[in-house]
């Protein structure tokens, strides 16, 4: 099976997280396609389709279809499976078969040309949101807590120069405000965007999620990075109206929702500026200053 060249020139710069390089790690993905193929009676049923850290292939299995997927190691995949045998189907996709310590899942065949982005922003954000109530589920034990998760992030981000001091400041300041150990320790998706959700049948469920436990207003920052050119030239009433939207839906209190999202968006900018891209800094200190009051 040939692998598509834009994806595999991508994943071969990624650095080592935790695992093997990208480039080292595509040079396995052949075999480990070739062994679930075998392993569980599969015929390939379409082209590969590809995302930022993984391969999806159509298969068949009898009359079955199916989706195999094949991941690279890195973090934030370690326990897709694990949440997806959690939730067994119920607002995500369902998992058939899996091999975690490769990376390797079957999973049911979803309509990958059906996606939020094909219904109006407002209508999409309510969705995620009734969603939201469905995934956000008390977490399984194995998951690691937000204030684990966030703390590295908010060390690194108090030691980048590029990034202004006043973002640094409220970011570290929002984080002790909301860090309470007493934090609600939900099954969350983290990035559960547009392009996440996906039509089954005439229900729309959640793919590819990125677990950790924590409290469900962390959840909403990927409503507002995605569909941006539809914010306009001014964004603050856009990014107010999908953080709005969302929270009603999902049951989640504004004033949280609100501080969450800023949380966030300000570890966006610590990100943004550890990629050396000007444009991704500008637009994700435009997101933060949108957020505000």
């Amino acid at each position: 099976m040939r692998l598509p060249a834009h994806w595999t020139r991508r994943v071969a710069a990624y650095p080592a997280d935790g695992g093997p390089t990208g480039q080292a790690w595509l040079a396995t993905v052949p075999g480990l396609l070739a062994g679930a193929l075998d392993t569980w009676r599969l015929a390939p049923d379409g082209p590969p389709m590809t995302g930022w850290t993984a391969i999806v292939v159509p298969v068949r299995r009898g009359a079955e279809r199916l989706a195999l997927k094949v991941t690279w190691p890195h973090p934030e995949g370690t326990h897709e499976a694990l949440v997806l045998r959690h939730w067994a189907g119920a607002a995500a996709v369902r998992l058939v078969a899996a091999d975690p310590a490769r990376g390797v899942m079957l999973l049911e065949l979803l309509d990958a040309a059906r996606d939020l982005r094909t219904v109006p922003v407002d209508e999409a954000c309510a969705t995620i949101g009734r969603l939201l109530t469905r995934l956000n589920v008390p977490a399984p034990m194995q998951l690691i807590p937000m204030a684990d998760y966030l703390a590295p992030h908010l060390d690194r981000m108090a030691h980048r120069p590029a990034i202004p001091r006043r973002i640094v400041d409220r970011t570290r300041g929002l984080a002790r405000d909301l860090l309470r150990p007493d934090i609600p320790n939900m099954l969350l998706h983290t990035d559960l965007h547009y392009e996440n959700v996906l039509a089954r049948d005439e229900e729309w469920v959640a793919i590819d999620p990125k677990p950790i436990g924590g409290h469900p207003g962390f959840e909403l920052l990927p409503l507002l990075n995605n569909r941006v050119d539809e914010l306009g030239e001014r964004p603050q009433a856009g990014v107010h109206r999908r953080v709005i939207i969302a929270a009603e839906a999902a049951g989640i209190g504004l004033d949280e929702a609100f501080a969450w999202a800023r949380l966030r968006a300000g570890l966006e900018v610590s990100w943004a500026t550890s990629l050396g891209d000007p444009a991704e800094v500008s637009r994700a200190i435009t997101l933060q200053k949108a957020l505000d009051d």
